[in-house]
């Protein structure tokens, strides 16, 4: 009898297991449409945009699964059928997902991916949300003044003084770290310290490491008065951010189309750098910072 309970009892457990993977049969509710985010706060709010923007102005209800995860994750959620969006960056898409070498030309990604995408995948690539969140090399101000410099190139004359600090995908991926040392001829004091990405703005100005790996649209550079190395030779891929849907949701749910073309160059990246600092900085509560967003653009 004994044996038999714990049997029951593990069996359960896979059962809840199950759910709390498949956002389908989850305890998060029901809803027509389950809409992901990946792990980070842009994405937090990019979800949350989509989410309102179906529910003001369809009849569709959301099951919000926002920061499911990493790229792959969201990916593979989305190829299952366990979620039916998300908002993707087309040069991780092209890189990472597709295996692809970086294209520099955003138009040429852009059509080969939402060509790829619809005959591998079965997804519909959408238009664009208007900016993009590329990798960003940033040092401190007075490091900027004190070396005059602007670009990569610039800097890697100084970088062997430097200690770099990289989050570990940054450090691995493609598109990260190790193409970029070579395209810049990059060397450092030691090797790069694998950092938290929380945690990499605060050891740049305690000066535990003097250049980091962030994101153009971080709200914490314009605040913390850091500055942006320019990639000047055009090292990194285009990131602009679009929304990615399975074409058996759009068949579905026909109105969703409409939704999207609203969406198509709505957000600018300072204005997206400013979404992320009202969440990250001034610790304001997503559903209300999106929901102001939409009203300013008439559209919530």
């Amino acid at each position: 009898m004994k044996k038999f309970f714990v049997l029951c009892l593990l069996a359960f457990s896979l059962l809840l297991a199950i759910a709390s993977c498949n956002p389908r049969i989850s305890n998060n509710g029901s809803g027509d449409i389950v809409v992901a985010s990946k792990d980070f706060t842009e994405q937090d709010i990019l979800g949350e945009l989509l989410a309102q923007q179906i529910e003001a102005t369809t009849k569709l209800k959301v099951n919000r699964r926002l920061h499911l995860g990493g790229s792959f994750v969201c990916h593979q959620a989305l190829t299952a059928g366990q979620i039916d969006t998300y908002v993707e960056y087309i040069g991780t898409a092209f890189t990472s997902i597709l295996k692809q070498k970086t294209i520099s030309d955003p138009k040429v990604v852009y059509q080969r991916l939402k060509q790829a995408y619809a005959q591998q995948f079965n997804l519909e690539v959408m238009p664009s949300l208007g900016f993009e969140n590329t990798f960003a090399m940033i040092i401190r101000r007075e490091d900027a003044k004190k070396y005059n410099v602007q670009t990569l190139s610039q800097a890697a004359k100084y970088t062997p003084q430097w200690q770099a600090g990289f989050g570990y995908e940054f450090s691995q991926r493609e598109d990260g770290f190790p193409g970029l040392a070579k395209t810049y001829n990059l060397r450092f004091a030691q090797a790069p310290r694998i950092m938290d990405l929380g945690l990499i703005y605060r050891a740049l100005i305690q000066k535990q490491v003097d250049f980091v790996a962030g994101n153009s649209t971080d709200g914490q550079i314009e605040r913390l008065g850091l500055v942006v190395l320019q990639d000047d030779k055009r090292y990194f891929p285009p990131y602009e951010a679009t929304p990615i849907v399975r074409q058996e949701t759009l068949k579905k749910h026909p109105e969703l189309v409409k939704v999207f073309q609203q969406l198509d160059g709505l957000i600018t990246a300072d204005e997206m750098r400013r979404l992320n600092y009202q969440v990250e900085g001034e610790f304001r509560d997503i559903k209300e910072v999106v929901s102001e967003f939409l009203q300013s653009k008439s559209l919530n």
